[in-house]
């Protein structure tokens, strides 16, 4: 899976994300013309290559009219939406403005539509956001990951006042994610850049296992001593899907995938809603999904709703609990799962032709059972017990196995569900 590494041992800002992704391999020449599908007053992007510390960078910056206008989330969305760009673009870059604003809003303490953009609602944060989703789809990232993220520290002079370091709409687009301070002084991650992260990536910490193809160094405005404003990106290939092979004759496989589990603690919402989100995490696509009765502070009953996804359903499930459910944060967590290769037989019983599953290991069938909706259906058609119905289909199932009419095939067919 082609994988983008956020390494902000100096934080991030949105000019230093677009700067790196030039850097890695992004044409700065078909970038533009692609921004220039945003149909915006004349803007150009500058880069340089600078140093920072010893680290050789690419600097950008967007180049634009003085311009004092604040929008809203709506303003901003209607410029996204009725430019050229690609559908992928789009939905990116509002769903990043859309997080910033849920940010916003909950630090002042109004509504996501009456959201201000001072400082993020500028044209050049336009550039920035737009710009480098175009640069992730230029790239083909399919996954993002992010390290610790150094903050800095002190204060920030801004619209609404003198904040600290990191200040209230930062703070909160923070939250869930692993932050700590160097002491160098200075916003090192701004509410762009944080918004980037916050809402495209699907894991934090260590770098991954990857197959490093491309590196880049985006490069911050701000010059330290001894200290590397730089911003670096790592692309390269991870594994989300890997076979282990067992020493066997038959060569059977067992199926191995890294997948992203979720999980949130709840103790303040109905038993009805905590079932429709349980449908509902099916729906959108988990592999499983289960409640845990859990035990919370000040002695409160509650629920752990865990569920498990691929990487790729990571972000869609994270939007869903954060809609149907009153949580605040979600943890996620990179697991592995090893699964036997499954197969699905259809076979003749006195009920008519019923599908079986059946898992193999080690060339042999380890294990048997009749599709679940199917002996319902038959159960509820004939009016006799699913019990009595699952029981006569494992029986015509042995019995054809027993007369060779029915064979696990030894090999990982690749279904993984």
């Amino acid at each position: 899976m082609r994988t983008l590494y956020f390494d902000c041992f100096a934080g991030a800002s949105g000019n230093m994300i677009l700067g790196a992704l030039i850097a890695a391999g992004v044409n700065a020449d078909e970038l533009s013309k692609e921004l220039g599908k945003l149909r915006l007053p004349d803007f150009a992007l500058r880069t340089e290559k600078v140093d920072r510390s010893g680290i050789a960078s690419l600097h950008l910056t967007v180049q634009i009219a003085d311009e004092k206008k604040h929008r809203h989330l709506p303003e901003i969305e209607n410029i996204i939406r009725r430019s050229d760009l690609s559908v992928s673009v789009k939905e990116r870059a509002i769903a990043i403005f859309s997080r910033l604003a849920a940010a916003e809003a909950a630090v002042h303490g109004i509504e996501v539509e009456k959201v201000h953009f001072h400082e993020v609602g500028a044209m050049d944060a336009i550039v920035d956001v737009v710009g480098a989703c175009i640069g992730f789809e230029m790239l083909g990232i399919e996954r993002f990951v992010c390290s610790k993220i150094n903050v800095g520290s002190g204060f920030v002079k801004m619209a609404h006042g003198t904040y600290p370091v990191p200040p209230p709409a930062v703070a909160k687009l923070l939250e869930g994610m692993p932050i700590y301070s160097t002491g160098i002084e200075g916003e090192l991650i701004t509410p762009t850049g944080a918004a980037i992260i916050a809402t495209l990536c699907e894991s934090y910490g260590p770098l991954p296992e990857i197959l490093v193809e491309k590196t880049g160094h985006g490069a911050g405005t701000r010059i330290y001593e001894g200290f590397p404003n730089v911003l670096r990106l790592m692309i390269g290939e991870t594994e989300s899907l890997k076979t282990d092979r067992h020493p066997n004759q038959a060569g059977n496989e067992t199926l191995s995938e890294k997948l992203s589990l979720l999980e949130t603690n709840i103790d303040d919402i109905s038993p009805q809603v905590l079932g429709f989100v349980l449908e509902r995490a099916f729906e959108v696509g988990a592999l499983d999904a289960w409640f845990t009765p859990i035990q919370m502070k000040k002695n409160r009953p509650a629920v752990k709703v865990s569920i498990l996804c691929s990487f790729e359903k990571q972000a869609a499930m994270i939007e869903m609990l954060y809609s149907e459910t009153s949580t605040l944060g979600i943890r996620t967590i990179e697991t592995e799962r090893n699964s036997l290769p499954r197969e699905e037989v259809e076979i003749e019983t006195s009920f008519g032709k019923v599908s079986v599953k059946t898992a193999g290991f080690r060339g042999a069938l380890v294990n048997a059972m009749p599709e679940y909706e199917q002996v319902k259906r038959i159960a509820i058609e004939k009016g006799i017990p699913f019990r009595q119905v699952q029981s006569e289909v494992l029986a015509s199932f042995e019995k054809m196995k027993n007369d060779g009419q029915v064979k696990f095939r030894a090999h990982n067919n690749g279904k993984k569900n």
